[in-house]
């Protein structure tokens, strides 16, 4: 009798074990799956909107640098100080966040 329950036993684990996962489950790890997608691009996206925003204002930065250097070139020569048009723009090229173009400053007036 003690084998015949042993035999059983050991059917039924087998039965349990060979049924795999349930859909549930199975939907529970593809979603999870789906999570962990989503949270990784959405760290990209906020990683590049970072990187873009630093690089549009350490170009802004050094237009002013540039515009204050005019200034005192021109002060140094005893001219009038010249007027400095700072332009900046930053272009997204379309499929990428990276790419960008930007114009810096430009005199209107040569000391």
């Amino acid at each position: 009798m003690k084998k015949v329950f042993a035999l059983l036993l050991v059917a039924g684990m087998f039965a349990v074990v060979s049924c795999g996962p349930s859909a549930e489950e199975k939907a529970k790890a593809e979603q999870a799956t789906k999570d962990s997608i989503a949270n990784v691009e959405k760290a990209t996206a906020d990683s590049i909107a970072a990187v873009q925003t630093a690089t549009a204002d350490s170009l802004a930065m050094v237009a002013t640098e540039v515009a204050k250097a005019d200034s005192i070139a021109a002060a140094a020569k005893g001219g009038k100080a010249t007027k400095t048009v700072v332009k900046t723009t930053v272009k997204e090229t379309p499929g990428t966040k990276v790419d960008k173009a930007v114009n810096t400053a430009k005199s209107l007036k040569k000391g």
